[in-house]
């Protein structure tokens, strides 16, 4: 069986950036769905490496996530606020609000 990983590009740099910036809801959703992917990572801190890495492989594997550039969504991420039910909003400008997001 070949070792190809069918719908799965590597991320890298030249992947992560777009010539047209992504919409606010399609960045909101990127950070709101990258969050909640890592709050089942065993990793104590969004801004470790391993999480860091979860999170370049969730990028590459996650097609509307490409659209926003993974180290907005890194960046992004490392703001939670921590316990509590937040969400981002906002866009890039934006930032973590408590309560649900009103999308999933």
């Amino acid at each position: 069986m070949p070792e190809e990983r069918p719908f799965l590009t590597e991320a890298s740099p030249q992947g992560e950036d777009n010539a047209a910036a992504a919409p606010r809801a399609l960045f909101d959703l990127a950070v709101n769905r990258a969050w909640a992917a890592l709050r089942g990572f065993p990793s104590g801190s969004p801004a470790s490496a391993q999480a860091s890495a979860f999170l370049g492989g969730w990028h590459a594997r996650t097609r509307f996530a490409r659209r926003v550039p993974l180290d907005a969504v890194k960046a992004a991420v490392q703001q939670h606020p921590g316990g509590g039910e937040y969400h981002w909003a906002g866009g890039p400008g934006g930032g973590w609000r408590a309560g649900k997001a009103p999308f999933p």
